[in-house]
């Protein structure tokens, strides 16, 4: 389980000036997140002061920075949308391929390629969010392999808050130690390859949302009037409530007994606090339900239907 990072701007690129991890995964990984957000950091550092787009060959990597490892990415596909709620664990996969130098061993013990979403700039990112693992390369040939890895939100752990909402961009890294501990005395940053891209996909992660309906009175007359009543509410991610949605408009439908098919019969706006209210003349038995559409921050949302009984 990860927590939110924080970020630090670095003109042309991303870079993570710290990414917390618990003991207990740490301790589970050969190399840990912190490990690789400080070679990230010092590539990233090494670009910015020199202009370039690219860091250095291997053959002249500066002292103070890994070399271009000679990867690159292509067909990252993850979900349209990743939904989070207010507490429940929430992971998303994602596959990609990996091209790579005859001269990279993406089969070594310390080589690891990671995707990742961010929201924002890619140079300036407000947020970023990692998988629990790092991601799995299978070799397709001497130069490709097909990778897979997750997208892992906890959302009870602060790592998201409202403003996250909306449309974030993926990119994927890739470190190879060759050897080198990064927790040694002997590390020789210049012996690691490193490479990142972004804009490689986009998804939406969205505010979990919910809809409820209620008819009354059950039974009613026919001729007679029945309220219908309901609340559009969405997972609030600083306080881990949910709370109403205001001002979005929602679909009153119905669907005749036997029937399987709705019909829109209004669309009304909720309140203030996200509450529906809305009249309709009883006529025949049927079921009564809310639908809304979804906006790029809150996905869309079905209530069940209400039965009433018209006699």
């Amino acid at each position: 389980m990860r927590i939110r990072v924080t970020v630090a701007a670095v003109s042309g690129a991303l870079a993570l000036s710290a990414l917390a991890v618990p003991a207990a995964q740490a301790a589970d990984d050969a190399v840990s997140r912190a490990d690789v957000a400080k070679i990230r950091e010092a590539a990233h550092a090494a670009q910015a002061s020199s202009g370039k787009s690219a860091l250095s060959t291997a053959a002249a990597a500066a002292e103070d920075q890994p070399y271009a490892l000679d990867v690159a990415y292509s067909n990252f596909k993850i979900a349209k949308a990743v939904k989070v709620g207010t507490t429940n664990h929430v992971s998303t996969k994602v596959t990609y391929t990996m091209t790579h130098g005859a001269d990279v061993d993406i089969t070594a013990g310390d080589f690891y390629s990671d995707p990742y979403i961010y929201k924002g700039a890619f140079d300036a990112p407000d947020n970023v969010l990692f998988g629990i693992d790092y991601g799995n390369c299978t070799p397709a040939s001497a130069t490709t392999a097909n990778c897979t890895g997750t997208i892992d939100v906890y959302p009870g752990d602060g790592e998201l808050i409202n403003s996250d909402a909306g449309g974030w961009k993926a990119g994927a890294m890739a470190i190879a130690f060759n050897g080198q501990d990064p927790n040694a005395e002997t590390f020789d940053i210049t012996k690691v390859g490193f490479a990142d891209k972004g804009d490689l996909a986009s998804t939406l992660v969205q505010r979990y949302s919910k809809l409820t309906v209620n008819a009354s009175p059950e039974p009613v007359k026919k001729g007679k009037t029945i309220t219908v009543t309901g609340k559009l509410s969405r997972a609030n991610w600083e306080d881990n409530k949910y709370h109403g949605y205001v001002g979005q408009p929602v679909k009153l439908q119905f669907r005749k007994k036997g029937s399987t098919t709705y019909s829109t019969v209004k669309t009304i706006n909720t309140n203030s606090t996200g509450e529906l209210k809305t009249t309709v003349t009883a006529s025949v038995d049927g079921y009564f339900r809310y639908t809304f559409a979804g906006t790029t921050t809150t996905p869309a949302a079905t209530a069940t239907g209400d039965f009433v009984d018209v006699q």
